[in-house]
C-alpha cells in the first residue's frame, strides 16, 4: 500500500514541471493585502484568473524575461487559452496566423510578421517566438495605424461612465504630457487622449473576446485598474475574473488602486528620452 501511494505521489509530481524564474526579482507584493509573495505563490494566484493583464515598462529587458517565464509557468499549471499583445495590430493578424502554421518557422520572423520597428525585437522576439509555437492563438490587441489617424482627426465618443470619469481623463492627460516631455501643444491633447482611450477600449474588447484563460501584455498605463483596460472592461459590462500584475522598477510606487500585484525589479539606468525628443523636434 505504501509503495502504491509513493508511486502515485511521484507520478502526480511529475505532471507539473515548474521552472525557476530569471534571477532578477526584487520583491513581489499582493497589493490588496500588503502580503509579500514568492514567485510561485504569485503564479498560483494568477492561474486562478480567467483574464490576466501584465503591465510593463517597454524598454526594460527584465520585464520581458519575466513575462516569458510567467507565460511558460502559467501554461504548465493550466491550459493557456490565448496570448494578446499591445504590440500587434489587426493588419498583422493574418501574418501571425500564417507564421503559426509554418513549418519550419520563417528564418526572418520580424519580416514575416511585419513587426513594427518601434517595438524592440531583441526584447519582444523571445516571447513571440515562443508564442507562435504554442497551440493557443497569439492575438493582436491594438489599433491599426489607420484607426489611430482616424481617431486623432475625429475623436469618437466613448461609452460608459468609468472611462469617462474626469479623474481618469485628468490622470491620462498628465501622463501623455509627461511622456511627451511637455512638448505637445495644448490643442493636441484631446486628440491624444482619445487615441489612448480608444487603444484601451480595443484591448478590453479583444481581451474579453479571447479564449480563456487569456493573458494580455501591455504598457503600464494600459494595464492600470484605475485608468486603463480594466475600467473599459467594466464599461463593456464584463464580469470575468480579472487580475492585474504590474512590473515596475524599484523606486516607482504602485498603489492598490492600480493593480492587484506588483513585481518590483531592479532599477535601470535612467535614459534621457526628452533630450532625444527635443533634438528630433528641433530638426523638423
Amino acid at each position: 500500500m505504501h509503495r502504491i501511494f509513493l508511486l502515485a505521489v511521484l507520478l502526480l509530481g511529475g505532471c507539473q514541471h515548474v521552472t525557476a524564474p530569471p534571477p532578477i526579482s526584487e520583491h513581489i507584493l499582493d497589493l490588496r493585502t500588503g502580503q509579500a509573495l514568492t514567485e510561485q505563490q504569485l503564479v498560483e494566484r494568477l492561474a486562478m484568473a480567467s483574464r490576466v493583464i501584465v503591465g510593463e515598462q517597454h524598454d526594460n529587458r527584465d520585464h520581458h524575461q519575466l513575462q516569458l517565464w510567467l507565460l511558460q509557468d502559467l501554461g504548465e499549471r493550466r491550459t493557456q487559452g490565448s496570448l494578446l499583445l499591445e504590440m500587434l495590430t489587426p493588419s498583422q493578424q493574418s501574418r501571425v496566423d500564417a507564421v503559426r502554421q509554418a513549418s519550419p518557422p520563417p528564418a526572418d520572423m520580424p519580416a514575416a510578421l511585419a513587426w513594427q520597428p518601434g517595438w524592440d525585437w531583441n526584447l519582444y522576439g523571445p516571447i513571440v517566438e515562443f508564442a507562435v509555437q504554442q497551440p493557443y492563438p497569439l492575438l493582436a490587441a491594438n489599433l491599426d495605424d489607420g484607426e489611430v489617424r482616424s481617431t486623432y482627426a475625429t475623436p469618437p465618443s466613448l461609452s460608459g461612465s468609468h472611462a469617462n470619469a474626469a479623474s481618469v481623463k485628468a490622470t491620462l492627460l498628465e501622463q501623455i504630457s509627461e511622456s511627451h516631455c511637455g512638448l505637445l501643444p495644448a490643442t493636441q491633447m484631446p486628440a491624444m487622449l482619445a487615441v489612448q482611450q480608444q487603444r484601451d477600449r480595443r484591448m478590453a474588447e479583444r481581451l474579453f473576446a479571447a479564449p480563456a484563460p487569456a493573458l494580455l501584455l501591455a504598457g503600464a498605463y494600459h494595464a492600470r485598474k484605475d485608468v486603463g483596460v480594466p475600467l473599459h472592461g467594466l464599461d463593456l459590462g464584463e464580469s470575468d475574473r480579472l487580475a492585474v500584475l504590474m512590473l515596475a522598477e524599484q523606486g516607482n510606487e504602485v498603489a492598490a488602486a492600480m493593480a492587484d500585484y506588483v513585481w518590483y525589479t531592479p532599477a535601470q539606468p535612467a535614459k534621457d528620452y526628452c533630450a532625444q525628443m527635443r533634438e528630433h523636434m528641433g530638426k523638423r
